[in-house]
Parts: structure tokens; sequence; C-alpha cells
């Protein structure tokens, strides 16, 4: 992790209208409380809501914590993101395991040297949840949402540790 280039984090999960987004801008809130250059994007390994703005559901409770999501819009990953992403997070192990489909058939596109994105889940470093999925909340009620929040909060402060530590050991 360069201090002068920034490091890109991408966050994944199915449809990206629910945690990916609400990972994106919690994680991108702590990093920019500490003051770290990173940027964050999100994606879902699915094209179901290509363009579409995050489920009004995450925006609500999202907002009633200060995060804004509506300026976001569902992307699907593509094998370009393992070129241009240092770090891919998976919100669950399912989406892992698709975006480590996904990167074998980006190695074959671009090569091994070209790939640049390490993959790892979202609660990798997360003593709370360590490495539990984060729980799709799109079928559930409002405490599936704020679960996604308190999920994303505990596992974005552990990456932003580990980020500090990256930047100190350089």
């Amino acid at each position: 992790m360069s201090s002068k280039t920034p490091y890109k984090v991408l966050c994944v999960c199915l449809g990206n209208i629910c945690r990916s987004p609400t990972a994106e801008v919690v994680l991108r809130h702590f990093c920019d409380e500490q003051q770290l250059n990173i940027v964050i994007d999100s994606a879902g390994t699915s094209n179901y809501h290509p363009n579409k703005a995050p489920d009004s559901r995450s925006q609500m409770h999202a907002l009633k914590r200060g995060y804004n999501l509506s300026g976001l819009r569902a992307r699907q990953l593509n094998v370009q993101d393992f070129i241009e992403f240092d770090l891919i997070l998976a919100m669950d192990h399912e989406n892992l395991s698709n975006i480590q489909a996904l990167l074998e058939q980006a190695q074959t596109t671009y090569g091994l040297n070209q790939i640049r994105a390490k993959i790892a889940l979202m609660s990798e470093h997360d003593s709370q949840y360590l490495k539990q999925a984060l729980p799709d909340p799109y079928y559930s009620e409002a405490d599936g949402f704020e679960r996604v929040l308190d999920q994303c909060e505990s596992s974005s402060l552990a990456w932003v540790n580990i980020f500090k530590q990256e930047i100190n050991t350089q």
C-alpha cells in the first residue's frame, strides 16, 4: 500500500443494492476519518440490478446512522476489476466462491502477472464477526438491515487497522 497511489478496495455482494453499497460507504467513512488514501467502490456478482440505486430500506437505515447511499448505482463485477483493484472484499462465502471463479477467468484473460487484486471476506479480520457471512437483508425485516450496518462498521474498523499497519510497515 503506497501513500501516494490510492489503494483501491471493491466490496462485493450478490446484487450490489444492499450489503456491498453499505460496506462501501461505511468503509469509506472510516478510511476518510483516518485520512487513508483509499478509494472504495462496490459491485455485485450478478447483474440483477444494473444501474439501480441501493435498496430503499438499506438507504433508510444507513441514513439514520449518517451514511448516504443515494448516489450509488449497482454494477456487476467484471474481469477488469482484478486489474484495477488491490483488494476485493466478499460479503459472504458464496460470493467469495463466485469471485474466485471470476478470478480464474481474469487470470486466463490477462495472465497472472497482470492480476493485482487480493480476495478476502469483509469479516476476515473482524474479531466480533470473524469470517462470518454478512447476511443478505433483502428478504428480512428492519433488524436485517441493522445487522448489516453493525457488521459493516465492525469489519470496516478491523480493515482500517490492517490498512494502517500496512502503511506503517512500508
